[in-house]
């Protein structure tokens, strides 16, 4: 969901006093073994969304050791010092309860959702496998299959995933951004009990950690229950992060990707960009407008103009992330008419962009989409999970709870000369990678019909690897 990753925030406030009138009014508190917490009120059901995130994901990964977060995350639901393995989903089962976990590139989490009186429950059971996690031989030999048959449904069986896959690997020059999320197959296959210990004891720590508690609970009562549960975990000894700057982007590349699974091409290009912590992030907010703008609806530039009045696509849009540690990327995408050629669709769309580059956009597009960006914010608030995840997310990148609850004012002082100066830094075609997925020419014969698999390069809060 865009709000996910549009909205972004860091150190919390002072412990135990909520953040000054803003869109979720977060309370949070700190432990005194480092675990931040944020408690999001909502009392529109009596229900609690318990959730734990690790500030660690795939491009903390060692080199050859690819797709480890997501090993971990999966393995963590087998047992600990008191739990036996499968134990844990059977227990949140019992009490009522759904359960999940993400990996992403910059973090790892875990949730429950549960009735409100369970909470302590979710709480206990979280803190025993922060600290206590036990692995067996097999049931690292049995998650590793799950993992490789994961791989091939997700990536191997979709030619737009293995597109993708490749395109990331040439926008991303030196960065972890480049790895992907469920690992490269041949390193998968060699990840063992003993990379996965090594993995949880670096990063798997109070200090390492964020809890996030929204829905029908009380600050007090929740920062109550993380001491009782959480307090005691001791802190873990952190190694240093990984600063990898990108070089200069110079040359614009092109991916193609032909597969007899394509009925039907597609174009996509992902542009090299700021998100809130690397170099230009004074661009973030105003590509955040941006992207709405183009195309990110049936109503937005590019799908009027491609889709509606000149008839060469079937579907047009943009997006962008900034709530990255590192770097992001904007990105492009339409699927051509049947008829039209790639050339010709591709052409149409650096014309488009060509006349926002010599004209700008026009102010009152940017109005319209800077309001509907803040009334997505608002409507976040019906939604606990909405709420906690953008809060935890942005804590995650170095962000700060103020910059969540502000964003709606922040997004709503971009103005159109700073939209315009931020299309001008990022959509040069040197920062580029142009994708091209298209079918298997059959010699003398022509690609045949049909809908493709959907594209999703740029990530979000779609850029994670589920656990089921």
């Amino acid at each position: 969901m865009l709000i996910g990753g549009a909205i972004a925030a860091g150190a919390p406030a002072e412990a135990g006093k909520p953040s000054r009138e803003g869109l979720f009014n977060a309370e949070t508190f700190t432990l005194k073994n480092g675990l931040r917490g944020v408690v999001v009120v909502n009392r529109r059901a009596p229900v609690a969304l318990h959730m734990l995130w690790y500030k660690v994901g795939a491009m903390d990964e060692p080199a050859g050791k690819s797709g480890i977060a997501h090993f971990l995350e999966h393995l963590l639901f087998k047992g600990t010092k008191t739990l036996k393995s499968g134990e844990f989903s059977k227990i949140v089962a019992a009490n009522g309860g759904q359960e999940n976990a993400f990996t992403s590139w910059d973090y790892t989490g875990y949730y429950q959702f549960v009735a409100k009186d369970r909470l302590a429950r979710m709480m206990k059971l979280e803190a025993d496998r922060m600290a206590n996690l036990v692995l067996s031989e097999d049931d690292v030999v049995q998650e590793r299959r799950v993992i490789l048959e994961e791989r091939r449904s997700r990536i191997e069986g979709r030619p737009s995933s293995i597109l993708w896959e490749q395109a990331r690997r040439a926008l991303y020059l030196n960065h972890g951004y480049g790895r992907p999320i469920i690992g490269w197959m041949h390193e998968m296959e060699r990840l063992s009990r003993q990379d996965a210990l090594d993995f949880y004891k670096r990063y798997y720590g109070p200090n390492n950690a964020v809890l996030v508690v929204a829905g029908d609970v009380d600050a007090a009562e929740v920062h109550r229950l993380a001491k009782k549960y959480y307090g005691p975990v001791p802190r873990v000894e952190l190694p240093p992060r990984r600063k990898l700057a990108e070089p200069p982007q110079r040359a614009e590349r092109r991916v193609i990707y032909r597969d007899r699974r394509v009925r039907r091409p597609s174009f996509s290009r992902m542009y090299y960009a700021p998100g809130y912590n690397s170099p230009a992030a004074q661009h973030a907010y105003a590509l955040q407008v941006l992207a709405r703008l183009l195309g990110s609806s049936s109503t937005s530039l590019l799908y009027q103009n491609l889709v509606v009045r000149r008839k060469l696509a079937t579907t047009a849009g943009s997006g962008y992330s900034a709530t990255r540690r590192g770097p992001s990327s904007f990105y492009l995408h339409a699927l051509p008419k049947p008829g039209v050629s790639m050339d010709r669709l591709e052409k149409a769309v650096d014309a488009e962009l060509a006349k926002i580059l010599k004209n700008g956009v026009p102010e009152e597009e940017v109005e319209a989409a800077k309001q509907q960006l803040r009334d997505m914010a608002i409507f976040a608030r019906d939604n606990a999970r909405t709420g906690a995840n953008a809060i935890a997310s942005s804590l995650m990148i170095g962000r700060t709870v103020a910059d969540v609850e502000e964003w709606p004012a922040r997004i709503g002082a971009v103005t159109v000369d700073r939209v315009n100066a931020a299309a001008r830094h990022v959509l040069q075609r040197r920062k580029s990678v142009t994708a091209l997925l298209l079918p298997e020419q059959p010699t003398g014969g022509k690609p045949t019909g049909g809908k493709p698999a959907g594209v999703n390069p740029a990530g979000g809060k779609k850029a994670e690897v589920q656990k089921r």
